[in-house]
């Protein structure tokens, strides 16, 4: 009789021992089959951060850190993205973020083809960023993973050196000499600036505005400030102190114009500390 219990609890042990091998084997099988489609910059460096590269199938525009993710497909920019060219990926999962401005009806038509879509939330601030890598990492199962990526974010942001709080900084947005806008209130720029100790120049408006030079004078900063490819699309540095208004303003006399890598400045991801340190760099810098 003892016999018999004891084979029947073998069996049993067997059978269950046999049942968790299974449910790992798909689980992980499911896991290692993931087709990502990322339309954020921001999450598309965090995946690669976590070790998730491998399985990102396509980008948006904005994806271009690590330089590895300028090869796969782009399904455009993150706000006019279309539903038939990331479903030509044939992607198991879209993730973004709230920010990304991905239109409601480019997700209900992404659901409604039977893809998962995933939208975390985020807000332009360390804690806010401490905050979205613990969430992705955590969605991933890869918490530890995104434990050591903030480590190695708070020892960059330990080399930060504020700038005088006299200084005024204006950041213009930049798609050709016709096409300038500056950001006010709310914007990723306004909470750079205030983490690196200055402030922005222009206030009373949220989100973007057209340039004006009477604006300008108003504002009158002490530097300002564009991505690589806004200086680049108005000819320069002298380029830019061609606009109306620009060559009155104390950073145009003093020619004290800065160029960041537009991702890397606004995007509040992994490298948020290392910008906080650019940027501070280059206001610190006396010679233009």
């Amino acid at each position: 009789m003892k016999i018999k219990i004891m084979k029947i609890k073998t069996m049993k042990i067997k059978q269950f021992i046999v049942f968790c091998f299974a449910f790992w084997l798909s689980a992980c099988t499911a896991y290692a089959q993931n087709r990502i489609v990322s339309v954020d910059g921001t999450l598309s460096e965090l995946l690669c951060a976590l070790g998730l590269e491998n399985q990102i199938v396509g980008v948006d525009v904005t994806s271009t850190f690590p330089e590895s993710l300028k090869k796969l497909p782009q399904v455009g920019h993150n706000r006019n993205i279309a539903a038939e060219g990331v479903l030509s990926l044939n992607p198991t999962l879209i993730v973004g973020l709230e920010s990304s401005n991905l239109k409601p009806e480019v997700i209900a038509q992404l659901r409604a083809a039977g893809k998962k879509v995933q939208i975390f939330p985020r807000t332009y601030s360390i804690e806010g960023t401490k905050q979205l890598i613990r969430e992705v990492a955590q969605f991933f199962q890869r918490a530890a993973q995104g434990e050591v990526i903030i480590k190695s974010m708070e020892t960059d942001l330990a080399k930060l050196k504020k700038v005088s709080p006299s200084q005024k900084g204006l950041f213009i947005y930049a798609r050709g000499v016709g096409s300038l806008m500056v950001s006010g209130e709310g914007t990723p720029l306004e909470k750079m600036f205030q983490l690196v100790g200055c402030e922005n120049a222009v206030k009373g408006f949220a989100d973007y505005k057209p340039l004006t030079a009477e604006s300008l004078l108003l504002a009158n900063p002490d530097f300002i400030i564009l991505f690589n490819s806004g200086l680049e699309s108005v000819g320069g540095v002298e380029g830019l102190l061609k606009v109306q208004g620009i060559s009155q303003t104390k950073a145009g006399k003093n020619r004290k114009v800065i160029a960041m890598d537009g991702q890397l400045l606004t995007g509040f991801g992994i490298r948020v500390g290392k910008a906080l340190v650019e940027l501070s760099e280059k206001i610190s810098q006396t010679n233009y």
